[in-house]
């Protein structure tokens, strides 16, 4: 994943995301953002499991005259736009995300196909579910996909790398620090025995319980 990263952060590839809840998606999004060429310019997050299929449109790149807000493409406008969930989109939805700009040809309408904009937005997306049988079930579109998945990251559930849970113990101590709570150590006992857990909350789980424990 790392060596991934690093040949992509100064690319404008569309990347996707693939990993259970917890696994780090969208801190791998950042850092292709934080560490890219798009470093100063926004990076705009949406999940789009949590917006109606019929707002989907709005939303991304639509501007409401009455409410006086600005599509997600719009704000991201140099930056980066992260399209959390895709797999959880219903159909409705996925239809209106093929019209969104790099998804196509990098132009969009927010007028009823009256005007086209021009839009430069890197898009990263990410899924914990498996879109090809999505696709098989017919879930989710095929075009779609085929647009999203030009770079496909597979982040690991965490008891797949448990060598990895002492630095992210003493990295998630340290941030307890930094937020007010005492310092504490673990001793290799309690190593070995979090590196036997399940984890099926993944990083995001263990995170939390290092906090607990504090």
């Amino acid at each position: 994943v790392y060596r991934v990263i690093a040949r992509l952060i100064n690319t404008d590839l569309t990347v996707l995301l693939v990993g259970a809840s917890g696994t780090g998606k969208e801190l791998v999004a950042r850092a292709l953002h934080d560490l890219g060429n798009r470093r100063e310019m926004p990076f705009i997050a949406i999940n789009l499991a949590a917006i109606p299929s019929e707002q989907i449109e709005l939303e991304l790149f639509g501007i409401d005259p009455n409410k006086g807000s600005t599509g997600k493409f719009k704000l991201a406008e140099g930056g980066t736009l992260f399209l959390d969930e895709v797999g959880e989109m219903p159909l409705a939805a996925q239809t209106r995300l093929l019209r969104v700009p790099q998804v196509q040809d990098h132009r969009y309408s927010h007028d009823k196909g009256k005007s086209k904009t021009v839009s430069d937005v890197r898009i990263i997306s990410s899924t914990q579910n498996d879109l090809k049988a999505l696709i098989s079930e017919g879930k989710f579109r095929e075009d779609l996909f085929f647009r999203l998945n030009v770079i496909p990251v597979i982040l690991p559930l965490l008891r797949e790398r448990s060598e990895d849970i002492p630095e992210l113990c003493a990295h998630f101590l340290n941030q307890c620090i930094d937020n007010g709570l005492p310092e504490k150590s673990l001793t290799s006992i309690s190593i070995d025995l979090l590196k036997r857990q399940v984890w099926r909350g993944n990083v995001r789980e263990l995170k939390n319980f290092i906090q607990r424990l504090v």
